[in-house]
């Protein structure tokens, strides 16, 4: 396996108009390497580190800077996704503080499956955590993502009683995450923790393209998108439960 120092790391890609990513205009930068493995993954391509290219902190950032001005302008800043940014978490460290440094705005987009000395090494240097919500069973977590969630709920609790900015983004998985179990699990949660707001997401099938070009099986491949009633029906339901920043 690759291995990367505190000030250098391995960068799939970038995209320099992100805005869905966070406040603002965002300028993304995709880590390579993740350590669970999601079924339905849309980024199966920056699951390792050899996916990605070297990078020093440096490089990374000054790429940012230049569109710095509408990056400002909106309100934006840069969001660090992947891939698992923590999964290289002393390089995600050298470039969330430089960025600080270089007047940036930052959020991290994560599955915050990871250690609290990991959150503490970044926290400092962090606007925004963008968490993405799997699954609340702890066996069909585990199905679906190939590690458990207990780290993960713990984590995000963390992150509230820190007063962290903490928007959360729930994935509606259709026969997965839409049951009335899991739903009023993701409810019973959303009461227990302080947040910003929530976005509930549709499952596409974009990704999957990805999955043949690297020879990979998609199991979910008989799986359809879910309809516009079937999004708005779980957001009044949520609605209804007093949850009403939703996006």
């Amino acid at each position: 396996m690759k291995k990367c120092d505190n000030k250098k790391g391995y960068i799939h890609s970038f995209e320099s108009y992100g805005t869905l990513d966070g406040p603002g205009i965002r300028f993304l930068i995709f880590f390579a390497g993740c350590p669970l493995r999601c079924k339905y993954c849309h980024n199966v391509d920056m699951l390792t580190l050899k996916s990605g290219k070297e990078y020093s902190a440096e490089e990374v950032i000054n790429k940012a800077l230049k569109n710095k001005v509408y990056l400002d302008s909106s309100g934006g800043g840069i969001t660090i996704s992947g891939g698992e940014p923590f999964f290289q978490v002393h390089f995600l460290k050298e470039v969330l503080k430089l960025a600080k440094k270089k007047g940036l705005n930052t959020t991290v987009d994560t599955s915050l499956f990871t250690s609290k000395k990991a959150i503490d090494e970044v926290m400092p240097y962090t606007d925004l955590f963008m968490v993405s919500l799997k699954h609340f069973n702890n066996k069909m977590h585990q199905d679906l993502t190939g590690k458990k969630n207990e780290e993960i709920l713990k984590n995000i609790k963390y992150l509230s009683d820190k007063k962290q900015k903490l928007w959360l983004r729930f994935l509606v998985l259709p026969g997965y995450t839409d049951t009335k179990e899991n739903l009023k699990d993701l409810l019973k949660f959303l009461k227990t923790i302080n947040y910003d707001r929530v976005e509930l997401l549709a499952y596409h099938k974009m990704g999957i393209v990805k999955w043949k070009k690297l020879g990979l099986k998609y199991e979910l491949a008989n799986v359809e998108e879910p309809s516009k009633e079937k999004m708005l029906k779980i957001e009044k339901y949520l609605r209804k439960n007093n949850i009403n920043n939703i996006f």
